[in-house]
Formats: structure tokens, C-alpha cells, sequence
């Protein structure tokens, strides 16, 4: 016999529609128009989160890392960030334990950053400005966290891979034409020469050592484009406009660091095709001797050729790395805490000019701010990635597939630029380091599947 439905079952909507209603009459009555509205989309926006969940999370990742708000600020009311970040962690969370879509799985790069992130942790609470190293760690570190995890486990299906190496490559061209313009009309020059966007607003692309970093991203994913033999005439041309446009604004910025970072993808890429390394190695002094010279490094005014001996830049590096140094000799196991190098810059630098600096090393603000045990785990991390890609470009190059291939190579074109930019770029606890992490841990379980797909199909054809 069928059983019949009960009293809340048959008048549900009802329920549900009466409820709401009386909810916005509240707090319409309360709060104004405005609120109330908003709880009336909010159903709407959940439901659109959930629908499209990839979208909100590429996006998240895009505005967090490229800043696209501060570089466009009248994008800045809307709070963009924020509001993605809500939309991505609402799907996440929907997907992981209700649709159960997101199905979580364990890699090593997984363990390896969790335990780093643990020892973060640890020295956010031990530092010398703990509300300072607590603010970061919150702002931050957590959001890149679970943003490792989601990543990994959402970017399944290659399609979400061309899709998000294309949203890195346009956001960061749109970055280099803004750059690119205010070095044109002189607009936000720091020193005299080197360009910035948005320093007005206190941006993070204020910077030009951090605009450079932000450019130097995309540079990989682009670059493996140029090179992709399979590429369409088309598509090559726009990607070598791309290319152009993102050098460029990263030569505006005068940064030693982010021509280092050119200079080393491009070397990984001419070493793809000529597989020499004696004729790489040339190409690529002469590509940096190059580079230099058209930045026009010897005009800045920190750092340029008026300056006798070792330039005032170089000199100011070498003081803050000795800090860092020092920071981690006085506190080998948890230095002086996350984001508190700057502050504790006077205590430890061997030089005070009257004022506190940058690190300006991806290696030494991990040893200054996470000791010799942070520096230890942060190297292990980076080692598994690399082996990570290799185990990925193994099983690619025995049945190759272009699509993967791609960016797995734009994977390692960009470690390997994160390793060589990061002797004088701050880059160990930002995004870029951690979405090459998350897009490699996804991209070996995409190549598994591969084969593994294509042994089921084997085995079925044998049968």
C-alpha cells in the first residue's frame, strides 16, 4: 500500500513561501529596502553558485591573485572578492558534502603542504607581532589553503584546465596594458622610472617588485602557447601579442627579478626544442644582457649605473637578507613570525639607514619568518612538486596527449620561474606558488585517469 504524504510534505511550499515572506517583512521593517532585497535574491545567488561553481572559483582566483579591482577601481564598490569568495566556498562546501561532487582524495603534495601549513600556523602564533602574523594568517594564508584543496579536487576534467590557463593569460595581459599605459603617460612612477598601478589606493600592484611578480605568472602559460607546435597560426599570433605586452610590463617595472623570471621560461622552452644547454645558455645571457638594457636598469635611481661599487639596491638586499639570516639564528625553529620581517627589520639588520625594508627573497623570508625548520619544509614542498610534474610528463611523452601536455609544461616553465624570480621577489606565502601546487596535484590525477581509461579500454578490446 502506498503510503500517503503527511501534513508538512503536502504544504511544504506553502511553508516555505510564508516563512520567507514574513522573514523580508522583518527585516524590511528593521534594516530598510536594501536588505531586504538582498534576501530575496540571496535563494537566487545560491543557487547560481552552486550551478556555476567553476566559474566563481576561477574567478576568485583570478581577482585575488591579479588584483583586477585595484586595477580597474571602479570595480572596488563592489566588493568582487569578497563576493566570489562567498560564492566559491558556499559551492564548495555544497558540492563536498551535499551533491557530493567534489570527491576529496589524498596526494603527497597534499600532505606536504598541509604540513607546512601547520608549521605556519605554529609561527603565526609564536611571533614577535602576533597580531600582525594572525591578521595574515586569516586574510590570507587560510583562504590559499582551502583554495589548494578545492583547486586540486575541482579542476578534474581537462576543460577546467583550458579554462583557467585562458583566465590567467587574459587577466595578466589586462594587468600589463594598464601597466603599460601608466608607463606611457608617466602615471604612478616610483624612482623617477619604474611603473605602478593603483599606489594611490595602496595596492598591491603599488609595488613595481610585485607587479612584476603578478606579471610574471601568466608569462609560463603564455609562452607555452608561442611554443605549442599543434597551435593554430591564430592562436599563436595573439598568444606572441600576449607575450609581448606581459614582457613589457614587467621591463616597466625595472625589476631584476621579474627579467630573471623571463629569461628563465623562455630558456625552458628554447630547451624543449634545442636540447642543448651550452646554446641555451647563451642565448639566454644575451637574452638578459638584453633585457636589462632595454629596462633601462642603470637609470633607475636605486640601483643604476651612477652609483659606485655595488649599487644601493643590491647593498640594501644584502642588508635584509642578512637580517632574515639573523632572524632565523636567533630563532632557529619558528623565526620571527609570518609577515614580521618587516617590523623586526631594525632588531636584526646589520645597517640602519633610518628606516625598515623588504626582504625581497622568496628564500630568505621563509627563513627569517618560519626559521630553518620552515625553510626545510617549504624546499621539501617544492621538491615534491617538481617530481610531482616529472611523474605527469612521464606518462604524458609514453602516450601523448598535446592538451595536457601543454600545461604540464606551463607548470614547470612557471616553478621554475617562481624559483629563479623568488632570489628577489616575495613570493613564498602569495598565490602563485600554491595554484602551480593545487593545478599539479590535478593535473597527475587527470593523466591517471588518462590511463587509466585507456587500459580499461585496452583490456575491453583484448576481451
Amino acid at each position: 500500500m502506498e503510503k500517503r504524504p503527511n501534513w508538512f510534505e503536502r504544504n511544504k511550499l506553502t511553508i516555505v513561501g510564508l516563512t520567507t515572506a514574513i522573514l523580508m517583512v522583518v527585516v524590511y521593517d528593521f534594516a530598510g529596502i536594501i536588505p531586504a532585497v538582498g534576501l530575496m535574491l540571496l535563494p537566487f545567488a545560491a543557487f547560481t553558485a552552486v550551478r556555476v561553481s567553476t566559474t566563481f572559483v576561477i574567478l576568485f582566483i583570478l581577482f585575488s591573485y591579479f588584483r583586477i579591482h585595484e586595477a580597474f577601481p571602479v570595480l572596488m564598490p563592489f566588493k568582487i572578492p569578497l563576493l566570489l569568495a562567498l560564492a566559491s566556498l558556499f559551492a564548495i562546501s555544497w558540492h563536498l558534502f551535499i551533491s557530493q561532487k567534489l570527491i576529496p582524495y589524498w596526494h603527497s603534495c597534499h600532505v606536504l603542504f598541509l604540513t607546512f601549513f601547520f608549521w605556519l600556523t605554529v609561527c603565526t602564533f609564536m611571533a614577535t607581532d602576533r597580531g600582525s602574523a594572525i591578521g595574515y594568517w586569516s586574510g590570507v594564508l587560510t583562504k590559499v589553503a582551502i583554495m589548494v584543496y578545492a583547486i586540486s579536487w575541482w579542476v578534474r576534467k581537462l576543460s577546467y584546465f583550458t579554462w583557467i590557463r585562458i583566465g590567467i593569460m587574459v587577466s595578466g595581459v589586462m594587468i600589463a596594458i594598464v601597466a603599460i599605459s601608466n608607463k606611457l603617460q608617466g602615471i604612478g612612477l616610483v624612482e623617477g622610472t619604474r611603473v605602478t598601478i593603483s599606489r594611490e589606493l595602496r595596492s598591491q600592484l603599488g609595488d613595481p617588485n610585485d607587479l612584476s611578480l603578478v606579471l610574471m605568472f601568466p608569462i609560463s602559460f603564455m609562452a607555452a602557447e608561442v611554443f605549442n607546435k599543434e597551435g593554430g597560426f591564430l592562436r599563436r599570433g595573439l598568444a606572441t601579442l600576449g607575450l609581448i605586452a606581459l614582457c613589457w610590463g614587467i621591463i616597466a617595472t625595472q625589476s631584476r627579478g621579474g627579467l630573471l623570471g623571463i629569461c628563465s621560461v623562455m630558456g625552458y622552452f628554447l630547451y624543449q626544442r634545442i636540447r642543448n644547454p651550452i646554446i641555451v645558455g647563451a642565448i639566454g645571457v644575451v637574452g638578459l644582457l638584453g633585457l636589462l638594457a632595454f629596462a633601462g636598469v642603470a637609470d633607475r635611481q636605486s640601483g643604476g649605473s651612477s652609483e659606485d661599487g655595488i649599487d644601493e639596491s643590491a647593498m640594501g638586499r644584502i642588508y635584509a637578507w642578512q637580517a632574515a639570516f639573523n632572524m632565523a639564528l636567533a630563532n632557529p625553529l619558528t623565526g620571527v613570525g609570518i609577515n614580521n620581517f618587516y617590523s623586526n627589520y631594525f632588531f636584526y639588520s646589520p645597517h640602519w639607514d633610518g628606516k625598515n625594508h623588504a626582504v625581497h627573497s622568496t628564500w630568505f623570508q621563509v627563513m627569517g619568518e618560519t626559521g630553518f625548520v620552515g625553510l626545510a619544509l617549504f624546499i621539501v614542498l617544492l621538491v615534491g612538486i617538481y617530481k610531482s610534474l616529472n611523474r605527469s610528463l612521464r606518462l604524458c611523452n609514453l602516450n601523448p596527449n598535446n592538451a595536457i601536455l601543454l600545461n604540464v609544461h606551463s607548470l614547470r616553465a612557471g616553478l621554475l620561474a617562481f624559483c629563479v624570480g623568488g632570489t628577489f621577489l616575495t613570493q613564498a606565502f602569495t598565490w602563485p606558488l600554491y595554484i602551480i601546487l593545487s593545478l599539479s596535484i590535478a593535473v597527475e590525477k587527470l593523466v591517471l585517469d588518462y590511463e587509466e581509461a585507456r587500459h580499461d579500454k585496452q583490456n575491453k578490446t583484448m576481451a
